[in-house]
């Protein structure tokens, strides 16, 4: 089965006055029509770059030194910028985080939905503001009729959050590349979204890259894991799989710093070291230093991927 999304040996480096920032090496995956991907990791590993290099969105101070992405049939680092335009908002979407400073703040909330749609979906004009009433009811938001009308300052931050999901799934795109969607929603929103894009996943058949920190979210709602630590992808694996047969240290780390339903806190391991300086040399791999199951190999190129399972790989010289 040809997949929607392939990334293929990413590599992007930030070039900066205090040096080469390596912020992505040797990065790939791949997502299916209507699967849900997670990629987890702690804050700084790459999550957010990932997503705006997929976009083609990536600071002007970032430079892809190599890979491929491939995004239904489209070479998405060779296409010209009419060619990312017409895809971005019909047939990729994302949903950024920062919800303020992603929205105009001198345009309803209305209109900006009502901009995607014109620009990007078949739709009458006379037929827009149902649409994007239609798609902030979708994200429940109290009085959508009222707040189509609403600018950003008048919305709590929160409201703000729902109105860039909807606008990201206006026009129902066939992948939606979603950043920490439900940060500062409170849980009950944050499970209305996520079954949200769940239900848009299986019914619509659209892949979802899913960027979080939580672990425990990504369990619950991802087909598969992909696990990233500084600039590295080191796991990935069908969630069941991941969740109860770790086999990189990082991922048994991350795993014994999350916190279950019923567990205490004690319990709780944080994960000792932090993650390496990406400027300037580096360990060829990046957790070597903070990893109790280092071995003299792990300092010999090439850094290897181990299969523990045929749909489970492991990017580790000595995993469990």
């Amino acid at each position: 089965m040809t997949a929607l999304l392939e990334v293929d040996d990413l590599s992007l480096v930030f070039r900066t006055p205090q040096g080469a920032v390596r912020a992505l090496e040797g990065v790939s995956f791949s997502v299916q029509r209507g699967e849900i991907l997670g990629i987890v990791g702690e804050s700084g590993a790459g999550k957010s770059t990932l997503a705006h290099a997929l976009m083609g969105l990536q600071d002007a101070a970032a430079h892809i030194e190599s890979g491929r992405i491939g995004f239904g049939g489209t070479d998405m680092l060779k296409a010209s910028v009419p060619d990312l335009d017409a895809l971005r908002g019909r047939e990729l979407s994302m949903i950024f985080q920062g919800p303020r400073s992603a929205l105009n703040p001198v345009r309803t909330i209305g209109r900006q939905i009502e901009d995607v749609l014109s620009r990007h979906a078949v739709v009458r004009s006379d037929d827009l503001k149902r649409q994007a009433i239609q798609a902030l009811t979708r994200v429940r938001i109290p009085d959508p009729e009222r707040r189509h009308g609403a600018y950003p300052f008048e919305l709590s931050g929160s409201m703000c959050q729902r109105v860039l999901i909807a606008m990201a799934l206006a026009c129902a795109p066939a992948l939606l590349i979603a950043d920490e969607p439900t940060a500062g929603l409170d849980v009950t929103t944050q499970a209305v979204i996520l079954d949200l894009l769940l239900d848009m996943s299986r019914s619509s058949r659209m892949a979802t890259l899913l960027i979080t920190h939580d672990l425990g979210l990504a369990g619950e709602y991802c087909d598969r894991i992909a696990v990233m630590h500084a600039g590295h992808l080191v796991e990935i694996a069908p969630t069941e799989a991941l969740l109860s047969r770790p086999a990189h240290p990082y991922t048994q780390r991350l795993l014994a710093a999350t916190p279950a339903l019923g567990s205490a806190l004690a319990g709780l391991a944080a994960i000792p070291g932090e993650p390496p300086d990406l400027r300037g040399e580096l360990p060829l791999c990046r957790f070597r230093h903070r990893c109790e199951r280092a071995l003299p190999a792990c300092s010999v190129p090439p850094l290897p991927w181990a299969a523990v399972a045929a749909d489970h790989l492991v990017r580790c010289c000595n995993p469990v």
